[in-house]
């Protein structure tokens, strides 16, 4: 696609856009802006102030230039064609989606915290309204949902699709596994690096059980919550609540992903999971980049490929194509642009509550314990594991959506291997939040 043809017929015009959270991702967008002559940051939103003001002088802005708030509700004179919602909380990223709506500015969601519990209503007022509701370039959400549509466009039968985790299990000569700056003699990972005679399932389960061991995990909830989103875009689901999350090397992934019957892991097509990607220290990283599995029916062609370096499976009866980059904010101007200048979303285009993200006990539980996340990167709630289950209304006898769950207390006991509900917390159903999730409830009719 070329970009510059693509948004050609805008001319000169200036798009001006607020953004809300400057983290990493914030950061990014911020200091990438400056060398895009159309596009303008016109406010900047963040309870940190002090991180605000360093982002700013990172990025070598003038500080009278643009607005800085501590309250996107403060910023109402302010004039902007886009929000960019970065915060990454999912009470605070859905009220300004709401108001950004109202105030007629496109909404560009980058806290997927908020869009796997509300973005299908929030899409749904936008669209009433003429505006653009999306996911951003250069997060895997909107990446996958491209790869995806690129691949339906060509004609390719998708058999799967997905992601790799955040960080690669990195594995050295002498067996020590590195793994987010960790660093693991002994691994047992060296005598697991080829699948040999065994199983696909026996692969996984045995790399599975070697990274357990160690205390490496092979599954985070932001995974679990950016392909949640990708699902309910595209309607792939995934294979089991709890996904495979097998420890893959890239080139592995066109045999191991496979169906049952050929051999592979999946018990059916049209499948979302997410992989733990395992590589040598001196080859490329798959750099929690996306994939799509798709069919091989034109043998001659995939021949070809294969001789050109493309993942095929051994059966020639699959094939790999992945997108090995996510660049945070450096790519989201891609969004900000088309939103503006074209009225086109870069991810879903009619998205529906397909999954919900709900959490399971993974140990006991004790009334008046409070969910309180232990891990803030990961969203993790010690001793609850995230799974995907078909998407449910939002009621007391209900497994209750991740997000609405954590930072409350329990009522009552809730026994290891138990599905957290409404009931057992003490939500306040009458939140901004719970309201919108449930007008989307009734919106898509879901029930009982």
């Amino acid at each position: 696609m070329n970009f510059e043809a693509l948004l050609a017929a805008a001319g000169d015009r200036v798009v001006r856009a607020g953004l809300i959270g400057v983290g990493d991702f914030g950061a990014s967008l911020l200091a990438q802006a400056q060398h895009i002559p159309n596009l303008e940051i016109a406010l900047l939103c963040d309870t940190d102030r002090s991180r605000m003001a360093a982002a700013v002088a990172g990025a070598g802005v003038d500080p009278h230039s643009v607005a800085m708030v501590g309250d996107f509700a403060q910023a109402g004179d302010v004039q902007l064609d886009v929000l960019v919602e970065a915060t990454g909380n999912p009470a605070a990223a859905a009220a300004n989606a709401e108001l950004a709506i109202a105030r007629g500015q496109h909404v560009i969601m980058v806290s997927k915290e908020a869009a796997i519990l509300v973005g299908p209503i929030l899409h749904h007022r936008a669209k009433q309204k003429g505006l653009v509701y999306t996911e951003v370039e250069g997060d895997q959400p909107s990446l996958l949902m491209g790869l995806v549509s690129w691949a339906r466009t060509l004609g390719l039968d998708i058999r799967a699709a997905g992601k790799s985790s955040e960080y690669d299990f990195v594995l050295d000569d002498d067996d020590t596994l590195s793994w987010h700056g960790e660093r693991h003699p002994n691994s047992g990972l060296t005598a697991l690096w080829s699948k040999g005679d065994h199983s696909w399932r026996n692969v996984a389960d045995a790399r599975a059980a070697a990274a357990a061991k160690l205390g490496v995990p092979t599954r985070t909830v932001p995974d679990f919550c950016e392909m949640g989103v990708v699902a309910n875009a595209i309607g792939l689901r995934p294979d089991r609540p709890d996904f495979h999350t097998p420890i893959l090397r890239p080139t592995e992934l066109a045999d191991a992903l496979q169906r049952t019957e050929e051999g592979g892991l999946f018990s059916g097509a049209g499948r979302i999971d997410v992989f733990n990607c395992l590589r040598r220290a001196d080859e490329a990283s798959f750099a929690g980049g996306v994939f799509v599995l798709v069919a091989c029916h034109d043998t001659k062609t995939w021949k070809l490929l294969r001789e050109k370096g493309h993942i095929v499976s051994a059966d020639a009866k699959t094939a790999v194509l992945y997108n090995p980059q996510h660049l945070l904010g450096i790519e989201a101007p891609i969004t900000i642009l088309t939103a503006a200048l074209l009225g086109l979303p870069t991810g879903a285009t009619d998205p529906k509550p397909v999954v919900d993200l709900v959490a399971r006990a993974d140990r006991d539980f004790k009334a008046g314990e409070v969910l309180t996340i232990t891990d803030a990167h990961h969203h993790e709630v010690a001793g609850l594991k995230p799974e995907l289950i078909s998407a449910a209304p939002f009621a007391e006898d209900q497994p209750c959506p991740y997000y609405l769950a954590t930072g409350h207390g329990l009522r009552e006991d809730v026994p290891a291997g138990t599905l957290i509900t409404a009931g057992m917390l003490g939500i306040d159903m009458e939140t901004p939040l719970c309201r919108l999730r449930r007008e989307q409830d009734e919106l898509f009719g879901l029930d009982m």
